[in-house]
C-alpha cells in the first residue's frame, strides 16, 4: 500500500465502500502541484493581467465554494 496525502493510511475499511488508492494519489499529486503553482510569481503576474489561468478555468467549470457542495458546470465528454 502506498502512502497517500492528506491524513490517509490505507488502513480505513468501510462496509460497501471502495476506493481506488491509486486514483486518490493521483488527485492528491495534481492538487498539490495546482497549489504549488498558485504560489508562483507567473500564476500572480497571469491573474493580475487577467490572462485566463488553469486555475481560473477549473473555478469556472466547478466553482469555488468553499463548503464543497458546487456541482460542475460544464458536461464532460467521456
Amino acid at each position: 500500500m502506498s502512502k497517500i496525502g492528506f491524513g490517509f493510511d490505507g488502513k480505513e475499511e468501510k462496509e460497501g465502500i471502495k476506493i481506488n488508492y491509486d486514483e486518490v494519489n493521483k488527485l492528491t499529486k495534481e492538487y498539490k502541484k495546482l497549489k504549488k503553482y498558485m504560489k508562483t510569481n507567473l500564476y500572480e503576474i497571469q491573474t493580475l493581467s487577467g490572462q485566463e489561468t488553469k486555475i481560473s478555468k477549473l473555478l469556472k467549470d466547478y466553482g469555488d465554494e468553499a463548503d464543497g457542495t458546487s456541482e460542475r458546470k460544464s458536461e464532460v465528454n467521456s
